[in-house]
C-alpha cells in the first residue's frame, strides 16, 4: 500500500507538470504582442524549470529505501570530554538540519558524557527522503579548534562517529524471533553516571545471533521505551541486510565504504581558519557556523549526485 501510494503520487506529480507545460505553450502563443503577458509566461517557465529540476535531483534516490525515515546514532570518540562535547554538537546540528526541513525528529535515547557534551544519543527523524539525505553522513566526522576545555586553549582533533539506518517497517523487512531477544530493564542515568530516575523503566534489547544492542532511555514508560528500542534494532538488522547487499555489489559498483573508525568523511575546521570539507566530493565551504546551525543541504546534495544512479552504499 506505501509503495501504492508513492506510485500514485509521483504519477499525480509529472501529470501536473505535463498539464501545466501545455498551458504554458498556449499562452505563449497568445502572449506575442501582450507584454504583461510574455513577462507572466516567463516568470512561470522559470518556476516550472525550477521545479523540473528539483524532481531531477530526486532520480539521485536511487535506494530503496530512500523514502523512508531514518535512524540516526552519534558515537563519541576516543578522547574524553573534547570529542563528547564533539557529539553533542553533530546530534544538535542535526536537529537543527530536521527542523530546517520541517522534519519529525525523536530523541530515543542519549547517554551524558561524563563533565559535558555526550557518549552517544540515538534519534528518530521522519520526512520525505529522509533517510535517502541523510545517508550522505554515514561516517567519521573530524573537528579541529581551540579546545574550550584546556587550560592552556590548545588546538585539538575530535572524532565522531556518524552512523544512519532506513527505518524499518516490522516483518516486512526484518523478522524477528523472540526467543532471540534478550531484554533487560534498568535505571535510566545522567552526567556522571547518577540514576534520574527511580523506577527502571530503561531498556536494553540484545539479539542474540548477531550481538546488536539497542537502548532506549528516553521515554517514561517502560513500554514505551521497549517499543523504540525495537524499531532501532529493527533498523540495525536492515541495515546489516543492506550492507551485505552492498557488499555483494562491489565487484561491479566500486569499494564499499563501510561507516567505522578511520573512514573520515568531512572535517570541520574552526582554527586557524574556518572550513568544512567532505573529503568524498572535495565539497568545501569557509562557513562552519552555518553548517553546525543545520545548513547541510548543500553537502548531502553533493555527495548525491556524485552517487546518482547508484544505491547509497
Amino acid at each position: 500500500m506505501r509503495r501504492s501510494s508513492q506510485a500514485r503520487e509521483t504519477v499525480s506529480t509529472w501529470r501536473e507538470i505535463e498539464r501545466a507545460a501545455r498551458d504554458l505553450r498556449e499562452l505563449a502563443g497568445l502572449a506575442r504582442d501582450d507584454e504583461a503577458m510574455a513577462a507572466e509566461v516567463e516568470a512561470e517557465t522559470r518556476a516550472l524549470s525550477d521545479r523540473l529540476d528539483k524532481l531531477e535531483f530526486e532520480l539521485s534516490f536511487a535506494c530503496p529505501y530512500d523514502r523512508r525515515g531514518a535512524i540516526v546514532a552519534i558515537h563519541a570518540g576516543a578522547g574524553g570530554t573534547e570529542s563528547q562535547d564533539w557529539a553533542e554538537m553533530l546530534l544538535r546540528m542535526y536537529l537543527r538540519w530536521a527542523e530546517r526541513r520541517g522534519y519529525k525528529a525523536d530523541l530515543i535515547d542519549v547517554m551524558p558524557g561524563d563533565e559535558a557534551g555526550i557518549k552517544s544519543a540515538t534519534m528518530e527523524i521522519d520526512g520525505r527522503y529522509a533517510y535517502g539525505r541523510l545517508r550522505s553522513e554515514r561516517g567519521v566526522h573530524r573537528l579541529v579548534r581551540l579546545s574550550p576545555f584546556d587550560a592552556d586553549h590548545a588546538r585539538h582533533t575530535s572524532f565522531a562517529l556518524v552512523e544512519v539506518m532506513p527505518k524499518a517497517e516490522g516483518g516486512a523487512d526484518v523478522t524477528i524471533n523472540p526467543e532471540d531477544l534478550r531484554i533487560d530493564v534498568f535505571r535510566a542515568s545522567g552526567h556522571g553516571g547518577q540514576n534520574v530516575q527511580k523506577n527502571a523503566t530503561a531498556v536494553r534489547i540484545t539479539h542474540v545471533p548477531t550481538g546488536i544492542v539497542a537502548t532506549c532511555q528516553n521515554e517514561r514508560s517502560q513500554y514505551r521505551n521497549r517499543e523504540s528500542a525495537m524499531r532501532v534494532l529493527e533498523a540495525r538488522l536492515l541495515e546489516r541486510e543492506v550492507e551485505r547487499q552492498a557488499e555483494e555489489q562491489t565487484r561491479i559498483k566500486g569499494e564499499h565504504i563501510s561507516a567505522g573508525w578511520g573512514n573520515q568523511i568531512r572535517s570541520y575546521v574552526l582554527h586557524p581558519y574556518k572550513m568544512v570539507k567532505d573529503h568524498r566530493t572535495d565539497f568545501e565551504t569557509s562557513d562552519p557556523d552555518t553548517v553546525l546551525d543545520g545548513e547541510l543541504d548543500p553537502l548531502m546534495e553533493a555527495y548525491l549526485k556524485m552517487t546518482m544512479g547508484g544505491n547509497g552504499h
